[in-house]
């Protein structure tokens, strides 16, 4: 099983978004475009768990406690760096709450074996990607042209603003690929 944990996105914030990608997919018609619906905030990746171990990580995430963050969606930009542009995303602007519960998930899942986190957490949106989609800088960077219609259009709006929303649980998701791009199912909600 492949897994991760993450917030759900209100759906009128959703539906901003949806209707924003709406009207910019057409500037970077060759990246692979997240659909509307699938849309999260990933606190943890998990990877590949074995089946047999579902129940024990899901008693270990029972006990996770964080207070619900506030959490506002606005502004856009690209990882790793605008010029080698390969991942396009949504801002999130939250309070210390949000880094604590990925703090604390992050802790619960250590003591299971999953490796902790390496970076600090940084929220974001992810809507697109292009080649491999790697967020991370590497020394062969190089210009890539994917995103620049869409960055120039960008460039000419006001920042969008998708609005805020407190959510009160996080979830487990199981991810299957497929070739028409990963299914998320939900396994498990965790009240904060």
């Amino acid at each position: 099983m492949r897994l991760f944990l993450a917030l759900d996105i209100a759906p009128s914030i959703r539906g901003r978004i949806a209707q924003f990608m709406g009207g910019v997919r057409g500037f970077a018609p060759d990246a692979r475009w997240a659909s509307a619906e699938s849309l999260h905030l990933t606190l943890k990746f998990i990877g590949e768990w074995p089946p047999e171990k579902l129940e024990d990580l899901k008693r270990a995430l029972a006990g996770v406690r964080g207070q619900p963050p506030e959490i506002t969606f606005s502004g856009t930009g690209f990882f790793p760096t605008p010029r080698s542009a390969r991942v396009f995303w949504i801002g999130i602007q939250a309070g210390p709450e949000l880094a604590s519960l990925a703090g604390a998930v992050d802790a619960t899942t250590s003591v299971l074996g999953i490796e902790k986190e390496q970076r600090p957490f940084a929220p974001h949106l992810t809507l697109a990607r292009t080649g491999s989609g790697r967020p991370q800088r590497a020394s062969s960077d190089r210009a890539n042209s994917s995103f620049r219609r869409l960055q120039k259009e960008l460039a000419a709006r006001p920042a969008p603003a998708f609005g805020t929303m407190s959510p009160h649980e996080f979830f487990l998701y199981e991810s299957k690929l497929s070739p028409k791009g990963a299914v998320y199912t939900k396994l498990a909600s965790f009240p904060l």
